[in-house]
């Protein structure tokens, strides 16, 4: 073990007579209330009316979560399908697995449905919520902290994260301290949002861009933390699933905002507050 490593928590489930509070969905609670916090104040200086962050959220948040466990679920069928295995598990949300990828693409149905319900443009509203969105993720990934999982191969750095014997991989059970996976795509994910601040100031993007950069900037920060993570997970072609998902994201999302470019962009208007677009 290193001389200096980051903690595990004690324990991530406390109970409030028979009902359990669990850290990892008060993580994702937390990361919620940030984003449309974010989104409401952003969206409100683009014209919008605050309450349409709730409405549209009271519709994405649960599509949202059930996108993010069907990921899960479907590329690794075999923790609870197998012979052996517990197939009512799949819907033990609060033991971890949400994949952010079905959670981003089911989500936006239901984003779709709430923008809809108030004559909003999806684009529009997409731009506005992105910096909100992964700031969600970035405290999201603490949830995974408490439930120590999702964390990479054994390190002596001092910022390596210390794995009880009870979580740790099999093939390497005497390992104390590992990659603290979760805290690296935390801190990328805070940048992110903080390039997209700055970037939706600096120049015009809208009609779904800034959605779509933050996309991108997420999928390439996703792609070097998968590198690092020694978690089960399927692979194709010698890669991990995840990886193979980032690579084509990126693709589609660096296209789109390529092909969406304005050539009468400038710098310094894109903030300012402007009537959103509502659909007929």
């Amino acid at each position: 073990m290193s001389l200096a490593y980051l903690p595990s928590p004690a324990q991530g489930v406390w109970y409030l007579g028979p009902v359990p509070i669990r850290a990892y969905a008060l993580c994702i609670l937390a990361g919620i209330i940030l984003a449309v916090w974010l989104t409401r104040r952003r969206w409100s200086d683009r014209g919008g009316h605050p309450d349409d962050v709730v409405d549209i959220a009271m519709w994405a948040v649960p599509f949202g979560i059930v996108g993010g466990r069907l990921y899960h679920v479907i590329t690794d069928p075999e923790f609870y399908f197998a012979p052996g295995q517990q197939p009512i598990r799949a819907l033990y949300i609060w033991d971890g697995g949400l994949g952010i990828w079905g959670a981003v693409a089911l989500g936006a149905v239901g984003a779709w449905i709430g923008c809809r319900r108030r004559g909003i443009r999806l684009a529009d509203f997409a731009d506005a919520m992105a910096p909100g969105l992964v700031l969600a993720q970035a405290v999201g990934r603490w949830g995974n902290w408490f439930n120590q999982e999702l964390y990479g191969g054994p390190s002596t750095l001092p910022w390596a994260l210390e794995i009880d014997p009870a979580h740790r991989p099999p093939d390497s059970p005497l390992i104390a301290t590992y990659h603290p996976t979760f805290l690296y795509e935390s801190l990328w994910d805070v940048g992110v949002a903080v390039l997209l601040i700055w970037a939706g100031r600096r120049w015009i993007l809208n009609n779904g861009r800034l959605f779509a950069l933050y996309v991108a900037a997420y999928t390439v920060g996703r792609a070097w933390i998968e590198a690092l993570r020694v978690d089960h997970v399927n692979h194709f072609l010698g890669l991990r699933l995840n990886d193979w998902t980032s690579l084509v994201v990126f693709i589609a999302a660096a296209g789109f905002v390529a092909l969406r470019a304005s050539p009468t962009t400038r710098a310094g208007t894109a903030d300012r507050p402007t009537t959103p677009g509502r659909t007929g």
